[in-house]
């Protein structure tokens, strides 16, 4: 059973970073260079950015836990436990807090999209703080990989 849990972490963690690098950096950027509809675009990206926060907050919550069932208390003096505790702030951050406030400026914009509304700047900063938090949370991604791969 040790085996099957320590296996899980690491699928848990590859699963929630390179799901989060892959539409972050590679599926967005292409559903808006090669769709002719930027509102389309920014529906399904939005989408699939929810979808991989609920992934991230699943996978959060196992690393967490399957790392304070391993190693206790010693969990507070590890930088992967405290890794993924931030990443895990984050994405609740942006699910919770960041994107109901984004759906609230697109929903006051109808009949408009908001992009061609008076309320365009205030999404748009909106969607600033989102993307500034979404990288930070891939660059934490990536030193949870690395330190996982050197506990190994």
């Amino acid at each position: 059973m040790d085996r099957f849990t320590e296996a899980l972490q690491s699928i848990a963690a590859t699963l929630w970073v390179g799901a989060m690098w892959g539409i972050g950096y590679i599926v967005a950027p292409v559903l808006f260079s090669r769709l002719g509809d930027r509102a389309l675009a920014g529906l399904i990206a939005g989408k699939l950015f929810s979808l991989i926060a609920w992934v991230g907050i699943a996978c959060a919550i196992y690393l967490l836990l399957f790392r304070m069932v391993r190693y206790g208390g010693g969990v507070f003096k590890q930088g992967v436990f405290w890794i993924v505790l931030l990443m895990l702030a984050l994405v609740c951050a942006g699910e919770f807090g960041i994107q109901p406030i984004m759906a609230s400026l697109k929903e006051e914009a109808l009949p408009k999209q908001v992009m061609e509304s008076v309320l365009r700047d205030r999404f748009a900063a909106w969607h600033g703080v989102s993307s500034v938090l979404y990288i930070i949370q891939s660059l934490l991604g990536a030193a949870l990989v690395v330190l996982l791969g050197r506990s190994k």
